[in-house]
């Protein structure tokens, strides 16, 4: 199913906080005056006179080598068309983010108002100084021809208009990699092309590259076959000319091995795709709906393999699996530009990759057991951790073998590690939640679901279909607050607790019989079924809901306490602990306990050591644990070192395997070279720590709000750990993504759950 996206939430979404999706950050410190004396004048003097004095020195002393500039006119954006430079903005830092996103490479985008191709390519020209590549973005055809290729010619810098190389990069690997399914070979096949912009024409080029003979393909625009017998055909549709007796599409297609449609919606009929030869191959790429429905096409042929542009069907050709990583391998090598061999590169890596055996990780990522190489996956999927390990050495090596590289890698080992530090676990880490979740989703009740941020993650959570939202409250208020906001939650159920008479006296009941000899009354269990929280942990003690959210709106103790009462301790855990993911640019940190025990004994720290790395284990993270302190090994005497020291002795007895250290200071936890320098023996000298086990309560607590405010980091959590069925506490004012965020994490948590029920009774 394909999201649906709102004009009022997208909106929102670029205006909301700092309008836009991108900001400048500093990467030195800026904190004294001396920092400021050597950022600007006078110390900033020395590097420009260096580079002065050796123009590459520029590469040294700035970010220029890490810097793409994305670069348009408008004249063509996405399928919106000639809507300028203005408009064109949003497009172009979308695509910013997505270079930092997936290749850790830094971008800014440039608007140019200038249509005239040649004054286009003195102003691009221009901007060489500051940016070490020039990626090129939504310019109409055929003036996107000659400004790449002027572009190139006078520039000593990666340059690639992705509108045309993307796609064909892409779609090559998918190409080969289909033609080798089906034993065919690609100097043998008659490819057909519909469409003759300027990705049509890249692709093309690529796959005559490849093997394709031009006597076997028939390319069509919106006349029909491009014939060299047709009078109005400009010198670029010329060049893929046939002299083949075909006018139509419809006759191009009879007995074609492969479509490749870049075109417009429908305009592939079944009965086209029942002409083609055996195992045809059909690439519809329009987008947002291809040239024919993914559905349509497959029930009209069994033995076709078809790719196309969008998500939710298989074989997405997706160019972020190209731009980023042609870029990252250009840069590292500081390639003068990028040739035919980078993109030949680039696409035998990504077929390569897509028949290696897929990690766990990646399985877990998109919810399933099962992904290898076959019909329905011809290319890797865009959120594989290894594309950039894969396509990025395989650019920048074929850069070094075309003599384009300036600054050739000798140690490939250290490259690999450095790209791997480029995106880590942060960069998928909720990504790949929410795709686990969107795989099966499961039945989360909200138990302040009379709250319009509830309301609002609760629309995203169903159009998303990351889970299905139960809506606990008051009816009335519900539905008048789903009116106001205009939302579509037609779907979703809303169960009002005063309404619920028969529901109401079976949770009653059941309550009463779980807490009498806790001093309850029936009265008193009455009483207690009118919180929402309480009703909402009976749904799920009862198997109505798969998951609780709660926490918005209230103190977290009050909240948790019914789930705890109703719902219980997994088996074996003595303490529930509540963990926060701490996301910054130095990696992922795993934070407890945060919420929930105040001060734990050396046991109860054991307890919550295990949990932790268990909670690290389901974000797919091997947790490095250090038990923190004011003291390093003994350094100082005291309660909390004394504490840390036993919770550690004990936590190696009972977790012999586990990476762990303590009594240890946070900073020296985290500081590889420091632990080096002064305690080599530290078992986290070689690594450092990822997984901070505090104290007490308070420490945790103050720690990761002073890091949420003033220091810059994304947080995730909390997440409760420990609980026999999903639940899980907001924060207060959590934000509506940061709820979806928690919903997906309950769903992920829900489905783990079951698995494990389905296992036992084996």
């Amino acid at each position: 199913m394909a999201i649906k996206i709102r004009k009022e939430d997208a909106l929102n979404y670029h205006m909301m906080g700092q309008p836009g999706k991108l900001e400048v950050v500093p990467t030195k410190v800026l904190s004294s005056q001396l920092d400021l004396a050597l950022a600007y004048s006078p110390g900033v003097a020395e590097p420009c006179m260096e580079i002065f004095a050796n123009k590459e020195d520029v590469y040294k002393y700035t970010a220029k080598g890490n810097l793409v500039a994305v670069i348009s006119n408008g004249t063509a954006v996405l399928g919106l068309g000639n809507i300028g430079p203005e408009a064109s903005k949003p497009v172009m830092e979308g695509k910013a983010v997505l270079f930092k996103k997936y290749a850790g490479i830094d971008s800014f985008d440039i608007e140019i108002a200038e249509e005239d191709p040649d004054e286009f390519i003195k102003i691009v020209k221009s901007l060489e100084p500051t940016f070490g590549g020039i990626n090129l973005e939504d310019i109409k055809a055929p003036e996107c021809f000659k400004i790449e290729q002027v572009l190139r010619e006078k520039m000593n810098i990666p340059i690639m208009h992705d509108d045309q190389h993307g796609t064909a990069i892409i779609s090559s690997a998918a190409l080969l990699n289909a033609l080798e399914l089906i034993g065919k070979k690609i100097e043998n096949i008659v490819l057909v092309v519909n469409g003759a912009g300027a990705a049509a024409v890249s692709c093309t080029k690529l796959y005559f590259a490849l093997g394709l003979k031009k006597d076997n393909l028939i390319m069509c625009d919106s006349k029909g076959v491009i014939r060299t017998d047709r009078a109005d055909l400009d010198p670029i549709k010329s060049e893929f000319a046939t002299s083949r007796k075909l006018k139509t599409l419809q006759e191009a297609m009879k007995g074609a091995d492969v479509f490749v449609g870049l075109s417009k919606a429908d305009i592939l009929k079944p009965e086209d795709i029942l002409a083609m030869a055996k195992d045809p191959i059909v690439f519809a790429l329009a987008n947002p709906n291809p040239e024919i429905a993914y559905d349509l096409a497959k029930k009209t042929r069994q033995d076709l393999i078809m790719a196309t542009g969008r998500s939710d069907h298989p074989n997405q050709v997706n160019n972020v699996l190209g731009f980023p990583y042609i870029f990252r391998g250009a840069l590292d090598v500081r390639a003068t530009e990028i040739n035919e061999a980078m993109k030949l590169a680039a696409v035998k890596a990504l077929s390569s990759l897509a028949k290696e055996p897929v990690p766990d990780s990646v399985m877990m990522a998109y919810g399933t057991e099962k992904i290898e190489f076959g019909r329905e996956c011809l290319i890797p999927k865009p959120m594989d951790i290894r594309l950039i390990t894969t396509v990025a050495p395989a650019v920048a090596k074929a850069a070094m073998d075309s003599g384009i590289a300036q600054k050739p890698i000798t140690d490939w080992g250290a490259y690999h590690q450095a790209l791997q530090k480029r995106i880590g676990i942060d960069q998928k880490l909720i990504n790949n939640v929410i795709d686990r979740a969107k795989k099966s989703p499961k039945r989360v009740v909200f138990a302040e679901a009379d709250n319009p941020k509830i309301l609002k993650a609760a629309q995203v959570l169903q159009d998303e279909e990351i889970c299905v939202p139960i809506l606990l409250g008051n009816r009335p208020e519900i539905e008048r607050l789903i009116k106001e906001y205009k939302l579509e939650l037609g779907a979703c159920t809303i169960i009002d607790p005063r309404e619920d008479k028969l529901r109401d006296e079976k949770y009653t009941r059941t309550y009463y019989e779980k807490r009498q000899r806790k001093g309850v009354t029936y009265s008193d269990a009455q009483r207690a079924l009118r919180d929402r929280n309480a009703f909402g942990a009976m749904m799920v003690e009862f198997g109505e809901a798969d998951a609780l959210i709660s926490g918005l709106t209230r103190d977290y103790s009050k909240t948790i306490l019914p789930s705890l009462q109703i719902i219980g301790m997994r088996p074996g855990v003595k303490r529930v602990a509540g963990m926060y993911i701490i996301l910054n640019k130095k990696g992922t940190y795993f934070f407890a306990d945060c919420t929930v025990n105040v001060d734990p004994t050396p046991e109860e720290l054991v307890g919550i050591i295990g949990l932790t790395v268990r909670g690290a284990k389901f974000f797919e993270a091997d947790a490095r644990v250090a038990v923190l302190s004011y003291s390093n090994f003994g350094s100082s005497k005291g309660d909390i070192p004394d504490k840390t020291r036993e919770a550690v002795r004990l936590a190696k007895e009972k977790y012999p395997n586990l990476v762990i250290e303590g009594d240890i200071q946070a900073n020296v936890a985290l500081n590889v070279e420091l632990q080096r320098e002064l305690y080599p023996f530290s078992a986290l000298a070689r690594e450092g720590a990822n997984t901070l086990i505090f104290p007490n309560l308070s420490s945790a607590n103050i720690a990761y709000k002073l890091l949420m405010e003033i220091g810059g980091a994304e947080t995730i959590g909390p997440i409760l750990l420990g609980m026999k069925k999903p639940v899980h506490i907001l924060q207060l004012g959590s934000s509506i993504r940061e709820i979806v965020n928690m919903a997906a994490i309950a769903v992920v948590d829900a489905q783990i759950q079951e698995e494990i029920e389905h296992t036992s009774k084996k």
